[in-house]
C-alpha cells in the first residue's frame, strides 16, 4: 500500500511540475526588454552619451533604463516582435532628438549623440502654466524640460511624481538628479494617454483609434504622430522642418540597429497639432 501510494504521488507531483513548466514556457514566449536591447546594443546606439562634452556624462546608465521599464510592463511587450523592436527603437529615438549633443558633421555623424543633456539649457521661463489650478506651482521652481523626453510644465511635473512616487511640483529637480527617477518620466510620458492625446505606446503598437477630429486633422498613425504628441504645437504641420526631420533621423538609424522597418507616416508635416 505505501508503495502504491508513492508511485501515485509521484506521478501527481510530476504533473504538477510539468504543468507549471509548461505554463513557465508559455510566459516565456515574450522575451525580456534586456533581450531585445542588450546592453551591448545601449552602447552602440548611445556611441557618445559618456563623453566630456556631454553635460549628463555617466547619467543615463543602461540599468536605470531596464529598471524603469519593470515600472511599465507593457512597453516594449506588446504586439509581434517586430512591433516590440520598432516601438523600443521610437521610444529611444524620441528621447535621443530631446537630449541631442550632436551636430552635422559630429563624430559618427549627429545620430549618434543622444543622450547627451539631462536639462533644459537657458530656458526661456520656468514653464508656469497658472491657469492651471489642480497642479499649482511651487514659488521660486522651474517646471523646464529635464530627463530624457525633457519633462515640462507644472501640469506634467505633478502628475508623473503622483504617479512614480516623488513631489514634482516641490522637487522638480529630482528628474535631473536621479538616473532611475529620470527614464521613469520619459516612460510615463510615453506610456500615458493625455485627452485628446492618445498615448505614444498605443500610436506605436496599433492600438491607436482615431477620432473624428483626428481624421479630420490627418492626424494618421505612425511615428509622425508621436512626434505631434511629444511636441506638435510647435513642429507639425510645417514642411520639411529641421526637428521633425532630426526625430526621424534617429529612428532610422535606431530602427536599422534593431533590425525592424520605420513603418508608415514617419513625419508630421500635413498634420495639424491637438
Amino acid at each position: 500500500m505505501e508503495s502504491s501510494s508513492l508511485v501515485s504521488f509521484s506521478l501527481i507531483f510530476c504533473s504538477i511540475l510539468l504543468s507549471f513548466a509548461s505554463n513557465g514556457v508559455e510566459a516565456r514566449k515574450l522575451p525580456a526588454i534586456s533581450y531585445l536591447i542588450s546592453e551591448d546594443l545601449f552602447a552602440s546606439i548611445f556611441l557618445h552619451k559618456d563623453d566630456n562634452a556631454c553635460p549628463a556624462r555617466n547619467f543615463y546608465t543602461y540599468n536605470s533604463f531596464i529598471q524603469a521599464t519593470k515600472w511599465f510592463p507593457r512597453f516594449g511587450n506588446s504586439g509581434d516582435l517586430v512591433t516590440r523592436k520598432r516601438e523600443i527603437a521610437a521610444f529611444l529615438a524620441q528621447i535621443s532628438h530631446e537630449t541631442t549633443g550632436g551636430w552635422a558633421t559630429a563624430p559618427d555623424g549627429p545620430y549618434a549623440w543622444g543622450l547627451c543633456f539631462k536639462e533644459e539649457v537657458s530656458p526661456q521661463s520656468n514653464y508656469c502654466d497658472s491657469t492651471n489650478k489642480q497642479w499649482p506651482c511651487y514659488p521660486g521652481k522651474s517646471y523646464k524640460g529635464r530627463g530624457p523626453i525633457q519633462l515640462s510644465w507644472n501640469f506634467n511635473y505633478g502628475p508623473a511624481g503622483k504617479a512614480l512616487g516623488f513631489d514634482g511640483l516641490r522637487n522638480p529637480e529630482i528628474v535631473a538628479n536621479n538616473s532611475l527617477i529620470a527614464f521613469k518620466t520619459a516612460l510615463w510620458f510615453w506610456m500615458t494617454e493625455q485627452k485628446p492625446k492618445p498615448s505614444c505606446h498605443d500610436v506605436m503598437v496599433g492600438k491607436f483609434v482615431p477620432t473624428e477630429a483626428d481624421l479630420a486633422a490627418n492626424r494618421t498613425a505612425g511615428y509622425g504622430l508621436v512626434t505631434n504628441i511629444i511636441n506638435g504645437g510647435l513642429e507639425c504641420g510645417i514642411p520639411n522642418d529641421g526637428r521633425v526631420n532630426d526625430r526621424i533621423g534617429y529612428f532610422q538609424r535606431y530602427a536599422q540597429l534593431f533590425n525592424v522597418d520605420t513603418g508608415p507616416n514617419l513625419d508630421c508635416e500635413n498634420q495639424k497639432s491637438f
